[in-house]
């Protein structure tokens, strides 16, 4: 197991109290100070990276409550097919040993806004259940569509309990879709809607938003690549320069290798995890050079800033970068 020495800048070594079975698929994994120390405050759609005893990193979206200082929880999908990060969660004795974790760091923030409708598929509910909790505190006007199928939906009980008024929990092996549609085009302007869960689900709510007759906000969050994600390369890409700031060299990046690749034949430490432009690990600050930005992370005005890149999958309109790395 890690211990806190291994765990290196920017790490925070936090232990694991609790997994627990919510689902089918899915587990909760609390983690507490070692020292019994509060826990870093967050606000619901963050989410925190994990450094892994096998020195995966993977991230996770925080799904207990905001105002408990005394734990961290998120949930995890086992994914058998995936790149282990899941299975190591589900299948390793962690209860008791210590993992890195950095963080929190959040890009799915609530807004201000008269009315809310949160809609949730699969393991997508883990912030939305962050979120519910954190409205219904406040007095907010708020609406959930939760959707999945029976087994597999985590949180069901937590979020009846919130409000069961207010949620609308459909099996869809059993009860079909939810009308979706019909939801979102009463909605009124000023309405924020809320989205997290496979592509599908995420590209219905964008397409209904933008139909709808209100003008409406909406933020989404993915827990996978888009279904036709920015590459890293593309037709028409030419080779680039990076400079890493911090030790001075240069590596040239071919037309169809990513930076990422690139960098890590001179720096193999440098940290990833989705590799397609939509967790944020491999964030790099820009210090020199235009980013083609190509992720699924930055918002409008982040890439108009164009200080900081994910270089998993974007890449440079300009010829060369200067990384802080």
């Amino acid at each position: 197991m890690a211990d806190e020495w291994h765990f290196g800048e920017g790490w925070t070594p936090m232990l694991v109290e609790q997994i627990r079975s919510e689902s089918r698929n899915i587990v909760s994994v609390t983690l507490v100070d070692p020292d019994g120390q509060a826990v870093p405050a967050w606000e619901p759609g963050a989410h925190i990276e994990l450094l892994l005893p096998s020195g995966r990193i993977r991230q996770y979206s925080l799904c207990g409550d905001d105002q408990d200082k005394t734990s961290l929880t998120v949930a995890v999908l086992h994914e058998p097919a995936g790149r282990g990060g899941s299975r190591e969660v589900h299948t390793t004795a962690l209860v008791g040993s210590q993992i890195g974790v950095r963080g929190p760091r959040n890009n799915f923030r609530l807004a201000q806004a008269h009315q809310h409708l949160l809609i949730a598929g699969g393991i997508g509910v883990t912030p939305i259940v962050a979120m519910a909790r954190a409205l219904e505190r406040a007095g907010a006007d708020w609406r959930l569509v939760y959707l999945g199928r029976s087994g597999e939906m985590a949180f069901m009980a937590e979020l009846r309990d919130i409000n069961p008024g207010r949620a609308d929990i459909v099996e869809t092996d059993r009860s079909g879709r939810p009308d979706l549609a019909a939801s979102i085009a009463g909605l009124h302007s000023g309405t924020a809607v809320y989205c997290c869960g496979p592509a599908s689900l995420l590209a219905d709510a964008t397409r209904l938003c933008e139909l709808a007759p209100a003008d409406l906000i909406l933020r989404t969050e993915r827990f996978a690549a888009a279904s036709s994600p920015g590459p890293a390369a593309v037709a028409g890409d030419e080779s680039i320069e990076v400079e890493l700031a911090r030790t001075g060299q240069t590596v040239t990046v071919a037309p169809d290798r990513s930076i990422l690749e690139s960098v890590r034949d001179v720096r193999p430490d440098v940290p990833s995890s989705c590799e397609e432009g939509y967790c944020g690990t491999c964030e790099t600050r820009v210090l020199e050079g235009t980013p083609n930005h190509r992720d699924d992370v930055l918002g409008a005005a982040e890439r108009e800033k164009g200080d900081t890149m994910m270089i998993c999958v974007s890449r440079a309109h300009t010829p060369r970068l200067l990384l802080d790395l």
